[in-house]
């Protein structure tokens, strides 16, 4: 069996000391992965009155692959894990090419989950269209094993 530890996204802050020393732990604990979750932005409650999530603006998210980038260099076994990059919010060329830079500076650690995401207000605010989420990943996932396979 294996057992990993989620990130503690918006109760770590900003410190790079507090992130490695987290992350090492984890690594020297036995942890097999490290799951990261992804939200871009988070909902203004000032415009969203009504906002029931269970974040908002000002909780802090680290940005995935960029974090992913910082530990692969102070970790050795660790899996790095998406949980998970909504697609239908970024750049499909630019995900695969982090994604697989990330698996080579990790020693091919990186393991990509991907999804649609629940949120619309993030959708909204990267003028991206919410309600066709599922059919843009569905072709986003396809451009991506292209990408890395031809």
């Amino acid at each position: 069996m294996q057992l990993g530890t989620i990130f503690p996204q918006t109760e770590i802050g900003s410190d790079p000391i507090a992130v490695r020393d987290f992350v090492q732990a984890a690594e020297d604990l036995g942890y097999a992965h490290l799951i990261v979750f992804d939200h871009v932005l988070g909902a203004d409650t000032s415009h969203y009155t009504d906002w029931q999530g269970p974040y908002t603006k000002d909780d802090m998210f680290h940005e995935p692959m960029v974090l992913f980038g910082y530990l692969a260099a102070m970790t050795q076994n660790l899996e790095l894990v998406t949980a998970v990059i909504i697609l239908g919010q970024r750049n499909t060329a630019l995900v695969a090419k982090q994604a697989a830079e990330v698996d080579v500076l990790s020693q091919g650690r990186m393991r990509l989950g991907v999804g649609t995401g629940w949120n619309p207000v993030e959708y909204e605010a990267l003028n991206e269209n919410f309600h066709d989420r599922g059919k843009r990943s569905e072709e986003q996932i396809e451009v991506m094993r292209a990408l890395w396979t031809q």
